[in-house]
């Protein structure tokens, strides 16, 4: 690589930021261990030490590497967290972060509701839902298999998205002034399916995390029926507990365990206890 930026307009800190992550998450890099010196990673990628430094310090704004004294950089952790409020904004969150989001239909069809469905999004039984599975990506690695169910009132609009919108909920509030209001969340761990595995490019069986919602636009109603599945290792949700509130938000990769919280990652560790 060398120091000048991608043809795409990419600052070269950045290009280097990015591989450096994806490293870490692929475990060539173990939480506690050292980074190579600035100089190693400079040499390795043909870059100045100054934008490997700016590349350690993107990684350090998203909590995956922090600086020692007098030894250089550390593998701290891949995760970085935003707040509850944001837990639907998948393409911001990555934003602020730094990372690149992507999104890409590959399925889109009309089919009645089941029993769960309707359950769900308080519509008839049989009545037609628009149906889209998307794949969800980091930096241009696939993480996530999002399948969603639309309520009947909602398809039109969310039909008439690119299939490449990084964020169908911000295309959805900027285009058509349609806010998510708010949205229930359960969060577990599940086996891939032979459908997830082919997806996502792992085994069937693999452990995935999987996140699912019922979301609500302002006047109360029920938007979108959702299923998520994460890669272990690229996306876990911390919830920190109090006497008062319990916010939950969502980090990157392996990290430790916080005073004040508990974390929940496929074939990690589960909550002791759900949040109040």
């Amino acid at each position: 690589m060398a120091d000048s930026p991608a043809p795409g307009g990419t600052p070269r800190y950045r290009q280097l930021a990015r591989h450096l992550a994806e490293r870490i998450v692929d475990g060539e890099f173990a939480v506690g261990s050292a980074l190579p010196h600035e100089q190693e990673l400079a040499a390795e990628y043909r870059a100045s030490r100054g934008t490997v430094r700016s590349a350690l310090a993107s990684l350090a704004e998203r909590g995956m590497v922090a600086a020692r004294q007098g030894s250089g950089w550390y593998i701290r952790s891949s995760r970085a967290h935003h707040g509850f409020a944001e837990l639907r904004l998948f393409a911001q969150w990555a934003r602020s972060k730094g990372m690149r989001p992507g999104g890409q239909v590959v399925a889109s069809e009309s089919a009645p509701a089941d029993a769960h469905e309707a359950r769900a999004l308080r519509v008839p039984v049989g009545v037609a839902l628009l149906r889209v599975t998307r794949i969800r990506s980091l930096d241009e690695r696939d993480v996530m298999v999002e399948r969603t169910a639309y309520a009947p009132w909602l398809a039109e609009f969310v039909a008439a998205i690119p299939d490449d919108e990084p964020s169908v909920v911000a295309a959805l509030a900027d285009r058509f002034g349609i806010v998510t209001a708010h949205a229930e969340h359960t969060i577990d761990a599940v086996a891939a399916t032979s459908a997830d595995a082919r997806l996502l490019g792992v085994r069937r069986t693999h452990p995935l995390l999987r996140m699912r919602r019922v979301s609500f636009a302002r006047d109360g109603r029920a938007m979108e029926l959702g299923d998520d599945r994460y890669l272990p290792g690229t996306v876990a949700f911390r919830v920190h507990s109090s006497l008062t509130r319990s916010p939950l938000s969502r980090t990157t990769a392996h990290g430790s365990e916080t005073a004040h919280g508990s974390e929940t990652a496929a074939g990690g560790k589960a909550p002791e206890r759900d949040a109040p």
